[in-house]
């Protein structure tokens, strides 16, 4: 054919030249689309079942697809990075009914499991369950994500299936308009296929038992409608059947002709025949995905839950671009736009990430998102930033290496080198070390050569350090970054070791040691640490929650952090669902601000981690629970990304299932309550956990060390808590129940059972009644901001609205037994009965303090 042939014509919409329908019914003769026959979905375990809550967002994502939308079922199709249709909407007419039936009104319920999700539309005379699911586990051959719809009616029923067509590609691919379409029927079925002007950009939907909806003939004007499946639906003959909505887009190097079409519909009938068996192996991949990763069993099933439930959040965050796979930062819808929230790869993101992947023990992930990272190095050191999906394939002035965002940010070069170190530490995988040694002093040399004021501190020169917008201006130094360089310091001193470059690891120790000072000069008289450093030595005063990150990895440190840790506990931060990044009282606060007062769930962990390491369990625990109960807040399962400071809402741009805010369930849980920390590398694992008062026990399983797995459990015994771990086999293993222990390597017998038994002080308590307010309210519960102990007492300083009262937990630990015997226990500040104590706080306004002293013989 010649491009005059007679037998083409163009669209109206697009102008693209397309193959007529004709031949494309020539092409298509050999396939048709049928109903599946029904088949098992999963029915595991971990499932959130709630009712609907329409506005609210929802996330189905996985390494080649997504699916996104609004629980009242409008969703839109991602085959990654091509959005293939939005805005799906869905009628019923019934026979003999003379009413339409808006069945997105209708959506009643939401239940989500790892391998599905399904938003069930109710009506008296009709139920349309909507199952969609991404295709996952080695080996499955199906991509992008899934659709499929169940039906059960009384009348024979027509379900009108609307989409808008979108085929446009990941921001910032350039795009080409709405597509052109053409319906090709294909048996009881058909497909729509659509065409843009470019000619590598084209997709198709099909779906069975369905016939187009309203199409403009060529005669009509031109107008922008949208696609309408319409499924013709017998009780008789269709109960108990799938119907499925399969997109297939154009892969690499296909261009539109009758023969790629061909193939793409090929590969769609392949799709939907092969449904069941695709489903399958989803669900199967879920079905043993904790076979091998951290999973707990502790007195809280909803924080058992919680737990498994980031682990899949982060899964899910896995993409894959040819033949890497990298971790995104957050899914949400992207309406009108082409970004789905922060759907794209994130450097820092990924990097304060691996923290938990190396937590629950998925070396795989963390070695594949660390290697996306390192091939991205700049060749002076630093690394990436952001990527987006589409920017390998950008050019010309699009090209990503031209549009500033790939490095623009300074913190990603010493986390690098921070991830690094954790990721050996917990892996021992030291032949990773060997072949990324020169990426890592690289970026350690990067670090070093962009100190602008000559105070050997890395410094915001080379890019944003943690905020990118500061009023009135962007900070010099922030705290941040030079906590961060002093860490990653450290990190290679310890690297450096390993692979016995001693003049680097003394001289990465001094330098740690350098910049530990210039932190330190950072803490201001009344104990409380500034934002920023400025140029000409004066410092930007304003209270944040940043310092925290000092306190981040093991063995860091904040010098005198007690001000800082009772500020990150009150309520000038704290508030019912997370920690401030700015204090409330502070010159630049905004709520709604992206940096100056929004609450992060990142901030939530970082603080939470910070009040375990500082001696502070019971605000570590309340950051901590904060985290981990919006897991059903907003996106079941998922934890959003931002917060208004003022107000218990996300923002409205807010990415509902952000990587590092389910991260900050998992590290601060295992790292900080638990107290577990595996170093491989010395055949050690670190157990120093502060369980609630309230829990007897706690399990973990399959908690890795290097390549061995184990079994911890944790008991309550009397006066001190028994830690017995398990492996399969004998192995070396030493336990470290000390903080502050130099760990050298471990010389114990390989033996399947070790066991370690650690002190517990004589009284504990816990604070009750604390979980997420109602939408929309401000903050008002109480808080414990300050608690320490002495030889024989512990002292608490709460706070709480004035007038209000607050109900702590007394736990007696060893003799006396608790409950028994136990009168010498003396308490000052609260009201005791049994094992509760209430306190009551002075009369007065806002927020006010109240102590507590809770004593005991000697």
């Amino acid at each position: 054919m010649t491009r005059n042939d007679s037998r083409y014509r163009r669209s109206l919409t697009s102008g693209i030249l397309f193959v007529p329908f004709a031949i494309l019914c020539s092409a298509f003769a050999q396939g048709t689309l049928q109903p599946a026959a029904p088949f098992p979905l999963s029915a595991g375990p971990l499932v959130i079942h709630q009712a609907v809550q329409p506005q609210h967002p929802f996330t189905v994502t996985g390494s080649s697809g997504a699916i996104l939308g609004l629980q009242n079922g409008s969703v839109e199709l991602w085959a990654l990075p091509t959005k293939v249709f939005s805005n799906l909407h869905m009628t019923a007419e019934l026979a003999g009914y003379p009413v339409p039936i808006d069945l997105n009104a209708a959506a009643a319920a939401i239940d989500v499991q790892p391998d599905h999700t399904t938003i069930t539309y109710s009506h008296a005379a009709i139920t349309v369950r909507q199952h969609m699911f991404v295709p996952a586990g080695e080996g499955n051959p199906a991509k992008g994500a899934i659709i499929f719809f169940e039906i059960e009616s009384i009348l024979p029923a027509v379900l009108t299936i609307s989409i808008e067509p979108s085929m446009v590609q990941q921001w910032p691919a350039p795009t080409f308009g709405r597509p052109s379409t053409s319906w090709i029927p294909m048996g009881s079925g058909g497909v729509f296929v659509l065409s843009t002007d470019n000619p590598e950009n084209f997709g198709m939907v099909g779906m069975p038992n369905a016939a187009p909806g309203v199409m403009a003939p060529y005669q009509e004007r031109p107008q922008a409608l949208p696609l309408q499946f319409k499924v013709h639906f017998d009780p008789k003959a269709d109960q108990g059947r799938f119907f499925p909505l399969i997109a297939e887009v154009s892969q690499p190097g296909e261009r539109n002709s009758a023969a790629a079409v061909a193939a793409m519909q090929a590969r769609l009938v392949a799709t939907a025949s092969a449904l069941p068996e695709i489903y399958r192996q989803t669900r199967a991949y879920y079905d043993h995905f904790f076979d091998q990763r951290l999973s707990v069993h502790t007195p809280d099933p909803h924080f058992d839950a919680a737990l498994r439930w980031a682990e899949i959040a982060i899964e899910q965050s896995k993409v894959r671009t040819g033949d890497e796979v990298g971790l995104v930062a957050g899914w949400y819808p992207s309406f009108d736009s082409t970004r789905p929230g922060f759907g794209w790869y994130f450097g820092r993101d990924t990097l304060w990430s691996l923290y938990a992947v190396n937590s629950y023990g998925d070396r795989a992930l963390a070695k594949q998102a660390l290697e996306f990272l390192a091939k991205r190095q700049r060749a002076d050191g630093k690394m990436m930033h952001e990527f987006s999906l589409t920017a390998g394939a950008l050019h010309g002035d699009l090209d990503w290496s031209r549009l500033g965002y790939e490095y623009a940010a300074a913190d990603a070069t010493p986390l690098f080198i921070m991830a690094i170190a954790d990721y050996v530490r917990t892996t021992g995988d030291v032949e990773f070390l060997r072949a990324h040694w020169d990426g890592v002093k690289k970026a350690y040399a990067f670090d070093r050569a962009h100190d602008s004021d000559g105070d050997g501190v890395y410094d915001n020169s080379e890019g944003t350090g943690w905020v990118e917008a500061w009023p009135p201006k962007m900070p010099h130094q922030e705290i941040y970054l030079a906590s961060l360089d002093q860490t990653s310091s450290a990190a290679v001193s310890e690297l450096a070791k390993l692979m016995q470059d001693e003049a680097l690891a003394s001289s990465a120790a001094a330098q740690a040691t350098h910049i530990g000072e210039v932190v330190a000069s950072y803490r201001q008289s009344d104990g409380s640490y500034a934002f920023s450093r400025n140029s000409d030595g004066s410092y930007d005063k304003t209270l944040t929650v940043f310092p925290s990150v000092a306190l981040w990895s093991a063995g860091a440190s904040l010098p005198k952090p007690e001000a800082m840790l009772s500020s990150w506990a009150s309520h000038d931060f704290a508030t019912d669902w997370g920690v401030r990044s700015v204090s409330d009282k502070a010159a630049v606060y905004d709520p709604i601000s992206y940096h100056q007062g929004s609450v992060w769930p990142l901030f939530t962990g970082w603080a939470s981690l910070a009040q375990y390491r500082g001696g502070r369990p019971l605000a570590g625990y309340a950051a901590l629970m904060r985290n981990l109960d919006l897991t059903w807040a907003q996106d079941p399962g998922f934890v959003t990304e931002v917060i208004s400071g003022q107000f218990f809402q996300p923002l409205g741009r807010s990415s509902a299932h952000q990587l590092w805010s389910s991260a900050m369930v998992l590290a601060p849980a295992i790292r900080g309550l638990f107290g577990v920390e595996a170093d491989a590398v010395h055949r050690t694992l670190r157990l120093q956990p502060h369980l609630p008062a309230g829990w007897d026990f706690a399990e973990l399983n399959h908690v890795r060390v290097g390549d061995d797995l184990y079994a911890v459990t944790l008991k309550r015994e009397g006066g001190h808590l028994l830690a017995t771990v398990r492996s399969a086999q004998e192995t070396v293993l030493c336990l470290n129940g000390q903080p502050d222990a130099a760990i050298s390597a471990c010389r114990d017998r390989a033996t399947a059972v070790h066991a370690l038994t650690l002190p517990l002080p004589p009284v504990e308590v816990s604070l009750n009644g604390q979980e997420l307010p109602e939408v929309g309210s401000s903050t008002h519960q109480p808080r414990v901001v300050e608690e320490s102990y002495q030889a024989s007492s512990l002292a608490l300083t709460l706070e709480g609205v004035a007038g209000t009262t607050a109900e702590l937990f007394l736990r007696r630990n060893g003799p006396p037994t608790r409950g028994k015997g136990d009168a010498g226990v003396k308490v000052e500040g609260a009201e005791r009965s049994g094992e509760k104590l209430k306190v009551t706080f002075p009369q007065g306004s806002g927020f006010v303090s109240q102590q507590v002293r809770i004593s005991w013989p000697k």
